[in-house]
């Protein structure tokens, strides 16, 4: 069996920064050991944890999901049936924002379009995004919530 291993060591092996490690910690997602310095010290299982974590994060899935994901992961009487259904669930989420991007790209494209692009000053796309009436709201898309952060 490998030796504990230090935030630092984690950090090396996952590419998982130390303050991603933190917060997994501080939210629950893992519960590395502590020394009697407050040090904290990582198992082989934690390690394996965390490269699920950055692997199920990588391919979109949210903090909430990925809860589930190891909830389900640890749970020995589990159904691959709800595992697929959080997956094909997050695949119809992904869908929809593919959706929501290509119009934000088509409508930007369009109002590319109309910008001459000489040098001079007047300019459609500054013009477009100062309007009450512009090409890129879109109902429902992305350019709604771009002001709040998300926090998932």
């Amino acid at each position: 069996m490998k030796a504990p291993m230090t935030i630092g060591d984690v950090s090396r092996e996952t590419g998982l920064p130390s303050k991603t490690l933190r917060y997994y910690e501080d939210i629950g997602l893992v519960r590395p050991h502590r020394l009697d310095n407050g040090y904290r010290t990582y198992d082989p299982a934690d390690l394996e944890r965390l490269r699920f974590l950055k692997r199920a994060r990588s391919l979109g899935f949210t903090i909430e999901e990925c809860r589930s994901l190891i909830d389900l992961q640890d749970n020995p009487n589990r159904s691959n049936a709800e595992v697929r259904r959080l997956a094909l669930a997050h695949i119809e989420a992904l869908d929809h924002k593919i959706g929501e991007l290509a119009a934000l790209r088509q409508a930007l494209e369009e109002t590319v379009s109309l910008c001459t692009g000489d040098g001079g000053p007047d300019c459609a796309i500054l013009e477009d995004l100062a309007s009450d009436q512009s090409r890129l709201d879109l109902p429902g898309c992305l350019s709604q919530r771009a002001a709040v952060p998300s926090r998932s």
